[in-house]
């Protein structure tokens, strides 16, 4: 996985070596946001209107972060409305590519273009920092709108009611506080912390990203032992934010990763609830376990030098669940 230095491409892996082993994720570059009228975000973001076709998606279905924005698009109806496009499963020298001879690969449907990274340079020529999806891209502007998971889902939730219909909210002002508090530990301990774990390239980093992510991971089985929802029986962002790391973990990080304590197929709760997720209606299709399990193997040389991709075990995620 590359980067872009000043408007050129370099391929270069994290460097571990100043923080003592530990992987260190670098922040989004685009934070502009959609909202209804136009006007400015939150906090003050430069303002983009919502309209039906303005928007286009550039994903993978390997990443956990892509994802999120997969699963807000189906949720919100807004499938209809925000086009998408596909990244190629494998992650090399050219860093993400719009290459189509796998499965699910779309190839660029908008431009034609060759490389996520030239998307990048189209929004700003002399961008430096790394190529990652989700891309939210403005086809009237031709610009990145955001490159930010958590932020593009939010936009999701709400910007597009208006012409959706959709009222469905899941990120309820009344529980705002207490959502971001289980996001918070989540995103360090689980959604990133699977990343420390298996990008760390020291003991000490490994065990200092290891032992907090299966900390969390009993926490919240217990929590899920009396909740139907990681917030009671209200379904929120948060639980979307942590299902994309918990239909991975056992295909990818349980092994590739070295977080492989226990699976999730040993939390009864975290499986259970996982199931009741993944089939509710649109979530399966967002799934790609073959982009997944990919992804990870075949394109981490430094993890897995000779790209072997293992054959993983089966797992039923159209199971019955508890939680109807």
């Amino acid at each position: 996985m590359g980067l872009l230095v000043d408007g050129v491409w370099q391929d270069q892996w994290y460097d571990t070596t100043s923080s003592g082993g530990a992987f260190e994720r670098t922040t989004a570059k685009f934070r502009n946001w959609i909202t209804a009228d136009g006007n400015a975000g939150p906090s003050g973001e430069a303002g983009f209107p919502a309209a039906s076709g303005r928007y286009h998606l550039y994903v993978s279905h390997a990443c956990p972060w892509a994802h999120r924005t997969l699963i807000f698009r189906a949720l919100k109806g807004l499938t209809e409305h925000i086009s998408v496009s596909v990244v190629h499963p494998d992650m090399l020298s050219d860093g993400w590519t719009f290459e189509t001879d796998d499965d699910g690969a779309t190839g660029d449907t908008l431009y034609g273009l060759a490389y996520a990274r030239e998307i990048y340079l189209k929004a700003d020529p002399s961008i430096s920092g790394r190529v990652t999806v989700p891309i939210l891209w403005d086809k009237i502007r031709e610009t990145v709108v955001s490159n930010e998971s958590s932020e593009i889902i939010r936009m999701f939730n709400s910007a597009f009611n208006e012409i959706t219909g959709n009222q469905d909210d899941y990120w309820p002002s009344e529980m705002r506080g207490d959502i971001e508090q289980v996001n918070e530990r989540i995103y360090d301990t689980v959604n990133n912390g699977v990343y420390k774990a298996g990008f760390a390239t020291t003991q000490q980093a490994y065990d200092q990203a290891v032992w907090p992510l299966f900390d969390t991971l009993e926490w919240l089985d217990a929590r899920l032992s009396n909740n139907k929802y990681l917030m009671g029986d209200t379904l929120t962002e948060a639980d979307w934010r942590l299902f994309t790391t918990l239909v991975r973990f056992d295909t990818v990080y349980h092994l590739h990763f070295k977080c492989n304590r226990k699976r999730i197929t040993d939390f009864p709760n975290l499986w259970d609830y996982t199931r009741a997720l993944y089939q509710m209606d649109g979530i399966a299709e967002t799934v790609n376990l073959n982009h997944i399990v990919r992804h990870y193997h075949y394109s981490h040389d430094t993890i897995n030098p000779n790209r072997i991709i293992p054959i993983n075990p089966v797992i039923d995620f159209m199971a019955p669940h508890s939680r109807s």
